[in-house]
């Protein structure tokens, strides 16, 4: 089956490229931010527990406890930042979008591991989609099952997050917890730069509410840097964040 983007792209939609992690209860899920792995399990009534294995029940009726910005791929919007709440399911409208995929090793700055403007700016080679999918070199499959917490992951110096906002770019997609540093004292400086947001407690007019940033996605080796089509797709969650799926396909 092929669809026609815009009258612009053709893609074949029989060829998905899922960069999502799978959410799971196991050792194997990715974890962040200093909390414990994701509880799934049945509900429990008395002796009736909602596992068909179990007996008592004809259906399998889980509990699921999870946070998004800790135990996977997930999809934020400024709410994650404000004072004032705004949902994801709202400032998120559409969904498929023009993206490039690009590959960058962090560079060393003093103890810290970081993206640069200019790595960013090498790597687009003046390409400016509205979407930008960063996958961080070397990229270990151990991604997907990582404990980021105390670990300082790479992240996004002010200066790459301003190029990106001021270059159009709508929407972010990195393969880390986060594009700003793991202690940086509540600065945030990489997150408020893409978003425009100049004071977290009044928000300016010109924030950018309809853009996002995917944090904890992962790119295999053999999807080649490149043009894309992006389905960026969510969890109606009326939170700041949400459970994400983006799904690339060839142009």
């Amino acid at each position: 089956m092929k669809a026609t983007i815009n009258n612009e792209y053709t893609i074949d939609l029989s060829k998905p490229i899922d960069i999502s992690i799978p959410l799971t209860n196991t050792d194997e899920n990715p974890i962040a931010w200093y909390i414990e792995k994701p509880v799934i399990e049945p509900v429990v009534f008395g002796d009736w527990v909602g596992k068909v294995s179990e007996g008592s029940s004809s259906t399998n009726f889980n509990n699921i406890f999870f946070n998004p910005h800790g135990h996977g791929t997930h999809t934020e919007c400024l709410g994650h930042i404000t004072r004032e709440f705004y949902s994801v399911n709202q400032c998120l409208q559409q969904f498929f979008f023009r993206a490039e995929l690009i590959s960058v090793v962090p560079e060393v700055q003093g103890e810290d591991l970081v993206i640069t403007r200019n790595q960013l700016k090498k790597a687009l080679g003046g390409t400016m989609p509205e979407a930008i999918i960063i996958r961080t070199l070397p990229n270990f499959k151990r991604k997907k099952h990582l404990n980021y917490s105390n670990t300082n992951p790479p992240y996004l110096t002010e200066e790459a997050a301003h190029f990106i906002r001021e270059n159009g770019i709508q929407h972010l997609l990195i393969d880390l917890p986060s594009v700003d540093k793991e202690k940086d004292e509540g600065k945030l400086l990489a997150h408020k730069a893409f978003w425009n947001v100049k004071d977290v407690n009044n928000l300016n007019a010109d924030a950018r509410l309809n853009c996002t940033i995917t944090e904890m996605i992962y790119v295999p080796d053999e999807v080649l840097d490149g043009a894309y089509v992006l389905n960026l797709q969510i969890a109606s969650f009326e939170n700041d964040a949400s459970p994400s799926k983006p799904i690339l396909y060839q142009i």
